[in-house]
């Protein structure tokens, strides 16, 4: 089978792509081999800056079908009839490893779903779980340090992490859920996904709702026990990703129920003033009793990569991209997502990664960005600025068109530590879990916190205590079976 000759990437024949340009058969090399100066050029370049979050993660196509009629809460048009259908693309991914670590660690998964609308591209940017560590973006550097690396050992440090989750109780809930037997899921396909965050939607008539955003697994959850999840790390690390690829391949195509919990402004505040829980507080969840799951659609992936670094890799995700009828909250956590995803992709693949197709637009687009690092629509000919009348504006009546949000309070620093419940919602998930999870819950979580000092140990504890006795009961009996004195 004859091969496509090989060319330069300005597409110039090579006439030898073996062998390099020598004085005489013994070199040395010449520098006017441009071929084999570009190979190492590029070569020294491939790589782009990982994520400093999400760095290994794993892509497929698909598509969103409408099931049910949300217009009475939405006037966005992906939503605009059952059955309509929309392209969508899925990034999946741990949190806290590099690039090249396990799929199987301990540790939250992204779930990261872009929506190629109409009226522009949706990014539904959540985890695999309903809360998370920290109510206030200011904290997420240090969180995400003390899960990376200590800087004079380069190891990963049990005793970062749980320094600060014992100094910060609201994590309380999200340890919970990341040291249960969903803290290490059998790959991509058989987790759930959530938002995390509180959304807003808006309908034709001005009228704003608040959501939160669900996708339930139509393959089932399924967990990997602690002993299977390092097995897996060491025989195949990427046990996700090869789960993912194959199972598209073999047309097996993995779905998830897409549903909505829904809240209005009064709503919400009825259940604060009975709760005391914020319902903006990312550290908690909208219980379904409170606030019934609603179904959605059916999210289907069916489409493989071709080239994961074009489309994988280079994908740029943000809680920021949102369509009209839809809106955001006060979630503080949200509020800090929109500007550091963005910000973080200009960093990483460039200021013109909008342009790369996995991320550009299937829907006409028109802005007044030029220039830059591979402006490859750089928009021709056209006005690259836009002029305002001495009489004002003119709005175009389009857009997302939000009705105004009321603001409360003056501008200041709001400590809520030692006001706000940071213990019930995680002693009623610890509730909640049979008794065999349980006892995986407390030897999980004994196995890095035995390896920590006193003083950590015992400010942990008090944490397990208040939220449940039982919760705290049986940590001690853990660790005083891996030999720690907790009394």
């Amino acid at each position: 089978m004859s091969q496509t000759p090989i060319t330069t990437a300005s597409g110039i024949p090579v006439a030898d792509n073996q062998n390099s340009l020598t004085a005489g058969p013994r070199g040395p090399v010449l520098l006017q081999d441009f071929h084999l100066i570009e190979k190492l050029q590029h070569f020294n370049r491939e790589r782009i800056p990982e994520r400093v979050v999400h760095a290994k993660g794993s892509g497929a196509y698909g598509t969103f079908t409408v099931t049910h009629d949300i217009s009475k809460f939405t006037k966005a048009k992906l939503f605009a009839a059952v059955g309509k259908q929309t392209e969508t693309f899925v990034r999946f991914s741990t949190v806290g490893g590099e690039r090249g670590s396990a799929d199987t660690e301990r540790d939250p998964r992204g779930f990261a779903v872009r929506f190629y609308t109409e009226e522009g591209n949706w990014d539904l940017v959540g985890n695999n779980t309903p809360m998370f560590f920290i109510k206030d973006g200011i904290k997420f550097p240090d969180f995400i340090h003390t899960q990376k690396r200590d800087p004079q050992t380069n190891l990963k440090s049990p005793t970062m992490m749980f320094d600060f989750w014992s100094k910060t109780p609201e994590s309380l809930h999200q340890v919970t859920m990341l040291f249960s037997d969903r803290g290490t899921p059998d790959g991509y396909r058989h987790m759930d996904g959530f938002g995390s965050h509180t959304f807003s939607l808006v309908n034709a008539a001005g009228e704003r709702v608040y959501v939160k955003w669900h996708l339930k697994t139509k393959q089932g959850i399924r967990n990997l026990s602690a002993a299977d999840a390092v097995r897996l790390a060491g025989s195949d690390p990427d046990h996700a990703q090869r789960d993912l690829y194959n199972a598209i391949a073999n047309g097996d195509f993995p779905q998830w129920e897409v549903k909505l919990q829904v809240a209005t402004d009064a709503q919400l505040a009825a259940w604060e003033q009975r709760t005391g829980w914020n319902p903006f507080d990312l550290t908690k969840v909208w219980p379904h009793a409170d606030f019934p799951l609603i179904p959605v659609g059916v999210l289907e992936l069916n489409r493989n990569p071709v080239n994961y670094h074009a489309e994988v890799e280079q994908a740029a995700l943000s809680p920021a991209n949102i369509v009209p009828g839809m809106g955001y909250s006060p979630d503080k956590m949200l509020q800090a997502r929109l500007f550091a995803y963005h910000d973080a992709q200009l960093y990483r693949v460039g200021t013109n990664h909008q342009q790369l197709p996995v991320n550009a637009p299937r829907c006409p687009f028109h802005h007044q960005q030029r220039d830059g690092a591979m402006a490859v629509g750089a928009g021709g000919a056209e006005q690259n600025y836009a002029a305002t009348e001495a009489a004002g504006s003119n709005p175009q009546g389009m857009g997302h068109g939000e009705p105004a949000l009321a603001l409360n309070g003056g501008a200041g620093r709001y400590d809520g530590r030692g006001k706000e419940d940071d213990y019930t919602q995680a002693g009623n998930l610890f509730r909640l879990l049979p008794e065999q999870e349980k006892l995986n819950l407390f030897e999980n979580i004994a196995g890095p916190l035995s390896q920590v000092s006193d003083e950590i140990i015992q400010r942990q504890l008090g944490h397990f205590d208040k939220a449940d006795a039982a919760y705290g009961a049986g940590v001690r009996a853990a660790l005083k079976a891996r030999g720690r004195n907790v009394d």
